[in-house]
């Protein structure tokens, strides 16, 4: 895909996974704080089990979509007001047709995927989970960004169409 830059969390495993693609890329990579995961609060570091066991209430409320702060930590809204921005700040900057390589976590990405489509937070659930090294691919259309690739784990093939 020649990517034209790469802007990625600097947490560990996003960091690592972002200079293995400046590797063979040659470019250079920008971290930014405001790509790390949602911040959890007293989840942090707990197995799903135990996050039932000791928070099923809250844990039954976030999976109904309700805005909770999981552990005392973020809303996914909060993640997705730090995070879009810096997305867009990196594309802006792009050449034409350029292609911006954003390296971060499943929940941030799954969030900033969907307040950049303009989808209301309670739907963003929808776009599913991210699993490891796959990823999402948006491009730009005649009325805003558009997800072409979701959970990908391998090259996207053009999709043909008129509906530029």
């Amino acid at each position: 895909m020649k990517p034209d830059a790469i802007v990625a969390s600097d947490l560990r495993r996003a960091a690592a996974t972002a200079a293995e693609l400046a590797t063979v890329s040659g470019l250079t990579v920008a971290h930014d704080a405001a790509l790390r995961e949602t911040y959890a609060g007293e989840w942090q570091g707990l197995t799903h089990q135990e996050i039932v066991e000791r928070y099923g209430e809250q844990y039954a409320a976030w999976k109904r979509g309700e805005p909770v702060r999981r552990g005392g930590g973020e809303l996914e809204t909060e993640v997705a007001d730090r995070a879009a921005p810096v997305v867009l700040e990196h594309a802006e900057k792009l050449p034409e047709d350029g292609t911006l390589v954003v390296v971060s976590h499943g929940g941030t990405i799954r969030t900033t995927i969907g307040r950049l489509l303009g989808l209301e937070a309670h739907h963003w659930e929808g776009l599913g989970g991210l699993s490891n090294c796959c990823w999402s691919v948006l491009g730009e259309g005649a009325r805003g960004w558009r997800l072409l690739e979701h959970n990908a784990g391998t090259l996207p093939e053009p999709v043909l169409g008129d509906d530029d």
